[in-house]
């Protein structure tokens, strides 16, 4: 497991971008916590952690969208972590070949609102995986990508007093059957997929992490 993440561009650009490879759950989100009451007080600037998990199933804020089809013995059994987190949205999985990144923003800075923010970040992604040949849409009041019948990416924040955390997770190489222990979305019938899935083929990793970078920074 990686123990440190790696700064991808000078500490002096408008927005800093950390590559934390393979990495525990708990703590990236312990990290997010660090860089929000940091960017509150303004003693760091705008920062997205890019970063690949270990297995783990998170369960967010909304309780009515919450469920899991595993008893959490079980899962842990199997060595997939459960973690309650205060984020929008249900339940939903990472694990390792998934790509997810968490920007911690000042929106204020950037003049978005929530629902604006999301749609950037769905606009991101939608780019993203165009690049490499996978073609995804939005759907109106379900946040996240979906192709024309399955969810290939998941999006759950949080913003405090104006500063972003949790993010997107897009399924790239993963394997999806950690899936078959919740129901995603809270929405009954859900398929996921991924975008090797989708090609047939492995995609690189580092280089979907150098485009998403490029990204990131035209659209922060």
């Amino acid at each position: 497991m990686s123990k440190t993440c790696e700064s991808k561009n000078s500490g002096t650009e408008p927005l800093l971008i950390k590559d934390c490879r393979l990495q525990d759950y708990r703590r990236t989100l312990q990290l997010q916590y660090e860089l929000r009451d940091k960017r509150r007080e303004g003693t760091v600037g705008d920062t997205v952690l890019i970063v690949e998990h270990n297995p783990v199933i998170t369960l967010g804020a909304n309780k009515s969208k919450i469920s899991l089809l595993s008893d959490v013995d079980e899962l842990r059994a199997k060595g997939i972590d459960v973690v309650e987190i205060r984020r929008g949205g249900g339940a939903t999985a990472h694990n390792p070949g998934q790509l997810v990144f968490y920007p911690i923003l000042d929106l204020k800075k950037h003049g978005l609102g929530i629902s604006d923010y999301i749609r950037l970040l769905e606009r991101i992604g939608t780019e993203l995986l165009g690049r490499f040949n996978v073609k995804v849409k939005a759907r109106k009041g379900y946040p996240g990508l979906w192709t024309e019948d399955s969810k290939i990416a998941s999006i759950g924040v949080r913003v405090s007093k104006f500063i972003t955390f949790h993010g997107m997770a897009i399924n790239v190489n993963n394997d999806l059957s950690i899936f078959d222990y919740i129901v995603p979305c809270g929405i009954g019938g859900v398929k996921m997929t991924s975008a090797s899935e989708l090609l047939g083929k492995k995609l690189d990793m580092d280089e979907l992490k150098q485009t998403l970078g490029e990204l990131l920074k035209k659209y922060f």
